[in-house]
């Protein structure tokens, strides 16, 4: 229906745009009428460009709504569970290629609801990739943009965590473990869920 809107708005503004083109010029002061047509001409050419930006976000947001009917939406983000099993890299170019990135929880309440999302969409004992790793620099736990993190929840009750070295640079989330993080090799392959951004 918007975008019916959007293409009348555009005809209508190429009409009168074509109307002022067309226009001969007065025999008196030609130099101040052109200066308005050019002025108008130049506010139509912003309007179009405006109407197109708004046309574009419109899109995102329906793409966003759409991830957000299949998944779910958890604090401001929204959060589509892939049930197939890949590497980490392969899993996050699939969530780059949805538009989105491997999930990575910002905060504890973040994290249990992703934790209960996983359950629920994946299964009660699966283990997920999250978007966080070590593999520039042992030991500094990055997300996927090469961000540090700032919260962390590994498993240390009952092992310490992250424990793999060099061997195992890619974080799951597990359901096993009520949510903790666990170290794991990359090339290992798991479910994932992907986390999109709501503008």
């Amino acid at each position: 229906m918007a975008f019916t809107g959007v293409r009348v708005l555009l005809c209508l503004l190429c009409v009168v745009h074509a109307s002022l083109q067309q226009q001969s010029p007065p025999k008196k002061k030609p130099a101040k009428k052109d200066a308005t047509s050019s002025a108008a001409i130049d506010e139509i050419k912003q309007q179009i460009e405006d109407i197109l930006q708004e046309l574009s976000l419109l899109k995102e947001q329906q793409a966003l709504q759409t991830v957000c009917l299949k998944g779910t939406k958890i604090h401001g983000k929204c959060f589509l569970a892939v049930n197939e099993k890949k590497s980490y890299h392969t899993a996050n170019d699939d969530c780059i290629s949805k538009g989105g990135t491997l999930s990575t929880p910002l905060n504890g309440d973040e994290n249990d609801s992703l934790y209960d999302y996983m359950r629920k969409s994946i299964g009660q004992e699966a283990q997920v990739w999250l978007g966080i790793n070590d593999m520039m620099s042992e030991g500094s736990w990055k997300d996927v943009t090469g961000t540090n993190i700032k919260f962390k929840n590994w498993e240390t009750e009952i092992t310490t965590q992250p424990d793999g070295n060099r061997s195992q640079n890619c974080a799951v989330l597990s359901g096993t473990a009520n949510g903790k993080w666990f170290d794991e090799n990359c090339r290992a392959e798991k479910p994932f869920i992907c986390e999109f951004n709501i503008v």
